[in-house]
C-alpha cells in the first residue's frame, strides 16, 4: 500500500539548494585518516574540571587556522568565470583563514544547515574561537543577523533567490566575508565514524565521532580515542599533494596539541618543529 505524498515547500533550505547548484561546477576528491585525540581528550578533561567546555569542533578550527595559513596555497578559490576559451584558469589565495562553520539548527520551525563564519583562525585562541562557536550554538542561533541573508533567501521567488545567492559570490575578493575559506563540518555528535563533503571551498573538512581503537605505542597495542577526518579538496585549486600535506599537518597539529594555557605559558610554534621541516622535504622530493 503506497502513501500519498506531502506538499512542502523547502523554503528554509532553498539556501542549500542554491548552493548545491552553484557548487556542481566543482572537482572534488576525498582524503582522510586517523587522529589520536588523547592529548586532545585530555585538554578538554582539565578545562571541564575547571568549569570550562571546549567542544571537538573548536580544537578542530585552532589547527586549522594554523594549518592553512602555513599552507597558504590551500586557502585559495578559483576566480569565477572558469571555464572559458577567452579567460586564463587562475587562483587568488588569502591572507586570512576563515572557516564557514555547518551548523544544524531550526529556523522558522523547520530543521535546516546554517554556515556560521569563524573568521581569523589563523591568529585566534581557543577561547576565543569558542565563544564564537557558542554563540552560533544557542537556542536562538537563528535569528541572529549574521542569517539574515539566509532567511532572505527563503522568502524570495526562487529565480530572485538564485540571483542574490550568485551575486553575492561573484567577487572572489569578497569571499572570505560571505562563505569563508575553508569549510568545517561535524557529525561527531552521531554514530558516524567519517565522511566526506564538498563544502564550495578549495578544503572541506569532515569530522566523525570519537571512539576508542586499537593503536600501537612503543611496540603495544593500547586503546586510544581516535577520531576519523575526512578533507574534500576541489582539484581545480590545489593537486593531492598539497592536500594530503594538509591532511598531514592537521593530523599532527591535533595530535600534538598544547596552547599552554595548562601551564600559563604560550604554545608552540609548530613552524619549528621536525614535523613541519618533514613535511616540507616531502612536499619539495615529491614525485607526484
Amino acid at each position: 500500500m503506497s502513501g500519498t505524498p506531502v506538499p512542502h515547500t523547502e523554503r528554509r533550505r532553498r539556501h542549500t539548494l542554491y548552493f548545491l547548484e552553484w557548487a556542481a561546477d566543482q572537482r572534488p576528491v576525498h582524503l582522510d585518516t586517523e587522529v589520536d585525540m588523547t592529548r586532545i581528550q585530555e585538554h578538554r578533561g582539565a578545562a571541564r574540571a575547571e568549569g570550562t567546555r571546549v567542544s571537538v569542533v573548536s580544537y578542530l578550527l585552532h589547527a586549522t587556522g594554523r594549518v592553512l595559513a602555513r599552507h597558504p596555497r590551500a586557502n585559495a578559490v578559483l576566480a569565477p568565470g572558469w571555464p572559458s576559451a577567452l579567460r586564463r584558469p587562475r587562483t587568488l589565495r588569502f591572507g586570512e583563514v576563515t572557516a564557514k562553520l555547518a551548523l544544524d539548527r531550526t529556523l522558522d520551525g523547520e530543521r535546516t544547515v546554517l554556515s556560521a563564519l569563524v573568521p581569523g583562525l589563523e591568529s585566534a585562541s581557543l577561547q576565543e574561537i569558542q565563544d564564537r562557536v557558542d554563540r552560533y550554538r544557542g537556542a536562538d542561533a537563528g535569528t541572529l543577523p549574521e542569517f539574515k541573508g539566509v532567511r532572505m533567501l527563503g522568502r524570495l521567488p526562487v529565480p530572485l533567490g538564485r540571483a542574490a545567492f550568485a551575486a553575492a559570490l561573484r567577487s572572489p575578493r569578497r569571499r572570505p566575508e560571505v562563505f569563508g575559506t575553508v569549510s568545517v563540518s561535524s557529525l561527531g555528535h552521531r554514530d558516524v565514524d567519517g565522511f566526506h563533503s564538498a563544502g564550495g571551498t578549495a578544503v572541506t573538512l569532515c569530522a566523525g565521532r570519537i571512539i576508542d581503537r586499537a593503536v600501537v605505542r612503543a611496540g603495544q597495542v593500547v586503546p586510544a580515542p581516535v577520531m576519523r577526518l575526512g578533507l574534500t579538496f576541489d582539484h581545480r585549486v590545489i593537486d593531492g599533494a598539497t592536500a594530503a600535506d594538509v591532511l598531514s599537518d592537521l593530523r599532527h597539529s591535533m595530535e600534538e596539541f598544547d596552547d599552554g594555557s595548562r601551564e600559563g605559558v604560550p604554545g608552540p610554534d609548530l613552524r619549528g618543529t621536525d614535523h613541519d621541516q618533514r613535511a616540507a622535504r616531502g612536499l619539495e622530493q615529491s614525485p607526484r
